[in-house]
């Protein structure tokens, strides 16, 4: 929150300009620079449209919030309102959507989204951007969970007339959604004398929702235990149950006897965690024991968040990141789920974040401090960044340092790569990660492995397979650069080229783009097969087969593995990362690419000895066969 005052004085303000210091004063101190002109230029038309029309209503008294952030989340709404209903004397709140457009249409084909001529993307309807706000607001706020009759919500578009926004009307309206242009702004402040009574102060209404502690709602909460531990039944057998028991028992004691305990379950591509975690999930929300999920991938967070609140969107808002909880209170939570905890990065700030929140806190001690029984499901030979921080001995010593019980379960069953414990022997070894040295592949009826000459006969021969039904990708070391994704409409640059054979990455961003899907959909959207997969696209995910690139940044020279970092393009490799780290983090980075295939696994490496090793050790006659 940026300012907050009565609505009279927040006017007076606005008079004499001190107002737009003071906001610009705020924003440059909380988020280290100064505000763009769009938006001093919003404060400067949009704040005295909405105070003239309190003080209009006789509601000097109200609080005004302004820049209200959102509970652990970068989203802020324009202004909260704070006072008293006038006819049942409790408190009562109204989020409010300012916007300076005159000329907006609603999407042809949704009408969820508008154009504005301004803007290059549709953007929400506001009536669906507020009713969003309002929603997130009763669920993880908790002066208003279980009062929902306290929140409104409305998008006041003051330039606009009723001519020009009567279409954004084709959605819903609903206590939580509604819209006044200009040349309604007397239905504006009818609205407002409706929820807000002239007679009190607001400042205590202000305090309580201020005060509100940041935990999932009891209704959220229900909602969750119905949409994730019923909509999937999953069966956790041996050490998955263990791990999920172990959890639970530090739950219980949480409760009884005001304990903290840190519980971490570790185990290799395809041991269940993530199963662990929604299993863990469904039966907290059952409990109604407060609980969030949280991880550090972009791609993997908005995949639960699919497969968890396809049917109900609001269940989507219980997957966090690990960075959402850099100003949120100790143990405001009973349970933390930290999954794909080898992400841990050693500080959640990074050049976006505001100064205010710069605490200069350990990323994994925020993580630990947030709640009473913080769960970290990782896998050490998953860690493929620099700075990522997520191993059992980091866990360790950070709850060493609160004096916390760290309790660690190690999975050993393994329901990736068909269930061959084998195959994953054989990645592990192949690639140095465990002593030995490489071994032949010996084929078992679970894995199948096989060799490519060229990544056109790889292509083909998945390409084939997807029409037998079966899923597959093709992922590769991050060996060519990446160009910038093109406009719409325009061919993705093909910056995988292998000799003649050249075929694009998948894309960063968070559009489609020419008919290829999003970066976090590209390994469950079947779109996904025309580009070529990168790591941190393809970590955390599982398709049925599985074409891997081994490029130069990993060749094989005489009895050995040897990493050549001036072959790696990836940008998160700077001169003073480390030689051993580099070959650490590429090594990890081909275990993963190598075990994401649930039937099998087709490998090619562009180096000629390389391809020779491999055709050692996976067996000659273990060649792809395309047909034609």
């Amino acid at each position: 929150m940026l300012f907050r005052a009565s609505a009279k004085t927040v006017a007076a303000m606005a008079l004499d300009s001190s107002l737009y210091l003071h906001l610009t004063e705020q924003f440059t101190h909380m988020h280290g620079y100064r505000p763009n002109p769009s938006e001093a230029r919003s404060w400067e038309r949009s704040i005295p449209a909405l105070t003239a029309a309190l003080n209009d209503a006789g509601l000097g008294d109200v609080e005004v919030m302004l820049e209200y952030a959102l509970p652990m989340n970068s989203t802020r709404a324009d202004a909260v309102l704070a006072g008293v209903h006038p006819r049942t004397g409790e408190p009562s709140y109204v989020v409010v959507e300012l916007k300076q457009w005159s000329d907006v249409v609603p999407d042809e084909d949704d009408p969820v989204l508008c154009h504005v001529p301004s803007y290059p993307q549709p953007v929400l309807n506001p009536i669906e951007q507020v009713r969003r706000y309002c929603e997130y607001l009763v669920n993880f706020n908790g002066a208003v969970a279980g009062h929902l009759g306290r929140v409104g919500g409305v998008a006041f578009l003051h330039n606009a007339t009723e001519f020009d926004v009567g279409a954004l009307r084709e959605i819903e309206s609903d206590q939580w959604g509604q819209l006044f242009a200009g040349d309604t702004r007397g239905g504006f402040i009818d609205y407002l004398r409706a929820r807000l009574s002239p007679e009190c102060q607001g400042a205590a209404a202000a305090d309580a929702l201020l005060a509100g502690k940041t935990v999932p709602s009891k209704q959220l909460m229900a909602v969750a235990a119905q949409e994730v531990r019923e909509r999937e039944q999953f069966v956790l057998l041996d050490d998955q149950q263990v791990a999920y028991r172990k959890v639970l028992n530090a739950v219980r004691k949480a409760k009884q006897s005001d304990h903290k305990e840190v519980v971490v379950i570790t185990g290799g591509p395809g041991t269940g965690k993530s199963v662990i975690a929604l299993s863990l999930l469904g039966e907290l929300y059952r409990r109604g024991v407060p609980a969030l999920h949280a991880t550090g991938s972009q791609s993997f967070t908005k995949t639960m968040r699919k497969v968890a609140g396809a049917r109900k969107r609001e269940v989507q808002d219980l997957f966090k990141y690990f960075n959402s909880f850099m100003t949120t209170d100790k143990n405001s939570l009973d349970v933390l789920v930290c999954d794909e905890a080898h992400r841990i990065r050693e500080t959640s700030a990074n050049r976006y974040t505001p100064a205010v929140r710069r605490t200069g806190k350990r990323q994994i001690d925020e993580l630990i401090d947030v709640a009473k029984v913080p769960v970290f499901l990782l896998d050490e030979h998953q860690v493929v960044r620099p700075g990522e921080m997520g191993t059992v001995e980091d866990i360790r010593a950070a709850a060493a340092r609160r004096e916390l019980n760290c309790s660690v379960v190690r999975l050993e069953s393994q329901f990736r790569c068909g269930g061959s414990d084998a195959y994953l022997r054989w990645v592990v070894r192949l690639l140095g990660l465990e002593p030995g040295g490489p071994v032949v592949w010996d084929p078992d009826d679970r894995m199948q492995l096989l060799l490519a000459d060229s990544p056109e006969e790889m292509e083909s021969f998945l390409d084939g397979l997807r029409g037998q039904r079966y899923s597959a990708r093709m992922s590769a070391g991050y060996c060519w650069p990446w160009s910038p994704e093109p406009k719409p409409g325009q061919p993705l640059p093909a910056d995988v080229r292998i000799g003649d054979w050249a075929r694009p990455w998948n894309l960063r961003g968070d559009r489609s783009v020419s008919g290829a899907p999003p970066s976090a959909l590209w390994a469950t959207d079947p779109a996904g097969f025309g580009q070529i997969g990168c790591v941190y696209t393809a970590q955390g995910f599982e398709y049925d087969w599985s074409g891997v690139i081994i490029g130069p940044d990993l060749v094989w020279r005489h009895d050995r593995w040897v990493t050549d970092r001036t072959a790696s393009k990836d940008p998160v490799f700077k001169p003073s990362t480390p030689d051993a780290d580099v070959n650490r983090l590429i090594r990890n980075t081909y275990k993963v690419l190598l075990t994401r295939g649930m039937v099998g696994t087709v490998v090619y490496s562009t180096d000629r000895e390389t391809q020779e090793k491999l055709r050692d050790l996976v067996g000659a006659a273990r060649r792809v066969a395309v047909t034609g």
